[in-house]
Order: C-alpha cells, then structure tokens, then sequence
C-alpha cells in the first residue's frame, strides 16, 4: 500500500478487516514493525477520535508520532498552482510538503470540504498537492469527500458482530448467501454537514460487495453517484429498515444544490419504535452524535448500539493500514 486515501487503495477488504482484527486481539504483535520511523499527523481541522486512534495505532506498531494542528499552529498554507500569494496565505504547498516528506515517513491529513463550491471540495485538491509534493505515503484522516478510515472501521465492526452475535438471518436470507442487510439513513441536524462519512460508507460498502446495501433519504439529498452506484436508494425509511440487520445513522447535506439543509423533519431520527421493522439491528454512527436530534438516547444507551465499539476499532483499523504501509517501508536499519 502506497498510500491511503479510498477504498481503490485496498486490494482486499477482508484481508484489511481480518488484520485490524488480528491487532484487537494482540495489539503489540507488530511493535517492531515502525522502529525509527516517524508518522505525522496533520489537521487543518478538528478531531478527537481520529487523531487519538491513529497516534495509538502509530504507537502500538512502534512509531513516534508527531502531532500538528495546522489551522491553529501553522502558516495559512496555498495549495492553488501558480497562485499570486498576496493574500492572506503566508507558504505554499510546494515549499511546505516536501520539508514536511523530510520529516516523516508516513504522512496523515485531515482536511474539510468549504460546503460553499461543490466543483473545488469535490477536486480533492488540498490531499492530492500533499500526495503530489510530499514524497512520502499519505494516510486521510478524513477529506473533502471520504473517510476511509472511518469506512474500513465500519466494516471491521460490523463483522466483528456479525462473528460475535449471529444475526438470525430470516431463510430468505440464508439462500441468498447470507448478506446481511445494512442499511445508510439519513438523519436530522442542525446545520449542514459534508457528504464525506456518507460517500465513503457507500463507496466501502459498495465494493465490499457482501451486503443487501440500500440508502434511504428525503428528497434532494441524493449524493454522487459515483459513491452510490450498486445501492437501493429509496425515499421511504420505513421501508428501508424493514428486514436491515445493521442501520448506520448520519446526517449530510444536499449534493446537487451544493451544501445546504432543505429540511430538518424530526420524523427521521432513529427510534426505538422504527427499529421493530428491522432483524434486531445493530445500530452505527461515526460520532460526534447529537442526541435526541440525529439518533434517540433510546437508541444509543440500548443493545442496538454499536457506537462505543464501533468508536473503539478505529484504533485497529488505523494500525492495519500503517501497518500495511510500513511493509513497504521497512525500518531503518
């Protein structure tokens, strides 16, 4: 693996998901594996799960981890080519990420789309100049449009439950192979949010290929279709949850009138009620979760939740990755 930043960077999924797995159970089994290498973490936006899960991750295989919060730390960066810097941005990105590539082996970014220009966020340029200068592997830590990190960790969780718990697949199910039925809904918020968990779920999902996939949202929320193609995608939620085994809650805002909120119907948070349609499902978010407007404190403090575990094995997921990447990259001498 040369880099890491869309499930086309993954040869095999299972095999990535059997690792994270493997590192679960015995997380030092790799301590070796990043001596004398150095993994930088950079954030031009905000973070909590995903920056402790990867500094533990980096840690757990050996490395040292460097921390630098860009937005708050660091000069106002350029990323657009041939730019007249007389503005507000101070370095550009063809000076900062080859020094940056000199630093660090292995390179992480977390960026955010502007919500504002869907043809700018949706060009990936910020990760792309990274990858572009930097010299060394670039891990995403979330982008414009995807959060693979997030996504390979979805679906470490849900087959970690599904080999944990069976799920009682009803006959029709097991003739069909036994996929299970995990269902994408869309859910309430007060502001608009980017399309990123919601892209990559579907893009994972997608090319995982062993799940009944179906999306369910209002209309006008439709997201690209390059990250869609081979879901149900219907408008009525109830008749989405009928039958899912697992239901992964998030809200996003709309993609072809770019970044805004239509609609804020209470009618689609998650409930307890709406829940009885489904085969007992496990129930997933990538937090942070605002309770009792996206999904119910029913919801989340009951045994359909799988976010305190799903939360937990974004450690594991970050470690298969780095670790994935390191073999390309043997330590130093």
């Amino acid at each position: 693996m040369k880099k890491f930043i869309s499930v086309h960077d993954v040869t095999d999924i299972n095999a990535l998901a059997a690792k994270a797995l493997a590192y679960k159970t015995n997380p030092l089994m790799d301590k070796q594996l990043g001596e004398n290498k150095r993994i930088g973490l950079l954030f031009l936006n905000p973070s909590l799960r995903t920056r402790l899960s990867t500094q533990i991750a980096a840690k757990n295989l050996g490395m040292e981890a460097i921390v630098f919060n860009v937005d708050k730390e660091g000069w106002m960066l350029e990323f657009e080519e041939g730019a007249i810097m007389s503005g507000n941005t101070v370095e550009h990105i063809k000076d900062a990420a080859p020094i940056l590539g000199q630093y660090f082996d292995i390179l992480c970014i977390r960026t955010f789309p502007s919500l504002k220009n869907r043809e700018d966020d949706y060009s990936e340029m910020y990760i792309n100049q990274f990858i572009k200068y930097a010299g060394v592997p670039v891990v995403s830590l979330e982008s414009a449009t995807l959060h693979p990190l997030q996504s390979l960790t979805d679906i470490v969780t849900i087959k970690e439950s599904m080999q944990n718990s069976p799920l009682g697949l009803p006959a029709e199910k097991e003739g069909a192979g036994g996929k299970p039925k995990v269902v994408l809904t869309w859910a309430p918020h007060i502001k608009p949010l980017p399309q990123c968990v919601a892209n990559s779920f579907a893009q994972w999902i997608n090319a995982w290929g062993e799940a009944d996939f179906v999306i369910t949202h209002p209309q006008d929320y439709e997201l690209s279709e390059e990250f869609t193609k081979g879901a149900t995608i219907t408008h009525d939620q109830d008749a989405a949850l009928k039958d899912a085994d697992f239901v992964y809650v998030k809200n996003w805002s709309t993609f072809n009138d770019y970044g805004k909120v239509y609609e804020n119907d209470p009618e689609w948070m998650l409930t307890e009620e709406k829940l009885k349609a489904t085969n007992n499902a496990k129930v997933m978010h990538c937090l942070p979760v605002r309770r009792n407007v996206e999904l119910s404190d029913e919801v989340l403090d009951s045994d359909h939740s799988l976010v305190t575990r799903q939360a937990g094995n974004r450690v594991w997921a970050a470690q298969a990755v780095l670790s994935e990447i390191l073999k390309q990259h043997p330590p130093t001498p």
